[in-house]
């Protein structure tokens, strides 16, 4: 990664720890969490009143996003649901209604502070069904072909590498697996100057992709069946919109003759003593939990 991207992705983290020491700092005080300051284009007045109302106050205070995917994901129950910048928890928890108590939803997001305010918003919220992930959008935590639907709300953009978060994307999600995102995206016609001029990147809008470059660059990593509707207007020639795409069925899948006969759920010689994940940043047992595989022994 090159030192300007490092930076960059510095100030974005900067950004957000400082928004959750905000609204933690808030919610310590007579009067509750006072909502991070965003315009009327950004934040929690995109989600429903009955929807913002089942919540801890942090989490709904804490939304910066541009738009409510969990309302356009079609989550179905039992799913196994991976959130990409999961902030303050607001997705993650709207996620786990959606697919009961027999599905699961990940949070994954790089700031320590944000991760802290979603771990209380969860407990507050009675969440059992949630986990929440320390990491990169460009190099997620989990194994492969693991998770049914991946959301994300205005997050992607702010990425440094986005041909890597699609390509990770494409890897966690099971063949069949879908994607419905909330992104700002730009017309065709600006160039990234002009982009750069509507707003900084931090503020969601300098960073983003065209309506063309955002397809293209989820074709190439291998989607189809790919949607991107605007909804909002957020800057001149900038749209919040939603994003839909699917992982073909046949994705990185192969036939019983060619699979390995001893390989189950990301798992090598699966349920014997010589037993190992097959990518080597998880154990046997995370890589089981992660996969929902039935041979948990």
């Amino acid at each position: 990664m090159s030192e300007q991207s490092t930076d960059l992705r510095e100030t974005v983290r900067r950004r957000y720890a400082a928004a959750a020491v905000q609204v933690t700092e808030g919610g310590a005080a007579c009067c509750g969490p006072e909502p991070v300051e965003v315009d009327e284009n950004f934040g929690s007045t995109l989600y429903a009143t009955d929807e913002r109302d089942t919540l801890p106050a942090e989490a709904v205070a804490a939304s910066l996003g541009c738009g409510n995917p969990t309302a356009v994901a079609e989550l179905r129950e039992g799913e196994r649901v991976l959130d990409l910048g999961s902030g303050g928890g607001i997705d993650v928890l709207l996620s786990a209604r959606r697919v009961g108590p027999t599905g699961k939803v990940y949070g994954l997001d790089m700031t320590e502070e944000m991760l802290a305010l979603a771990l209380a918003n969860a407990e507050k919220a009675g969440a059992t069904n949630v986990e929440f992930l320390k990491g990169t959008i460009e190099a997620i935590p989990l194994p492969a072909n693991t998770i049914d639907v991946v959301i994300s709300n205005c997050v992607i953009n702010l990425s440094v590498d986005k041909a890597a978060v699609f390509a990770e994307t494409f890897r966690a999600l099971k063949p069949g697996g879908r994607i419905g995102v909330s992104d700002v995206v730009a017309d065709d016609a600006l160039t990234p100057e002009q982009r750069a001029e509507r707003g900084d990147h931090v503020g969601c809008i300098a960073g983003a992709l065209s309506f063309a470059e955002y397809r293209a660059g989820l074709e190439a990593a291998g989607f189809n069946d790919i949607e991107i509707t605007p909804t909002h207007s957020v800057a001149d020639g900038m749209h919040s919109a939603i994003v839909r795409a699917t992982k073909p069925v046949t994705a990185g899948t192969s036939s019983e003759a060619d699979r390995s006969a001893d390989t189950c759920c990301g798992v090598n010689a699966c349920c014997t003593p010589a037993e190992a994940a097959t990518d080597p940043a998880f154990s046997a047992a995370e890589a089981k939990s992660a996969a929902g595989c039935g041979c948990q022994d």
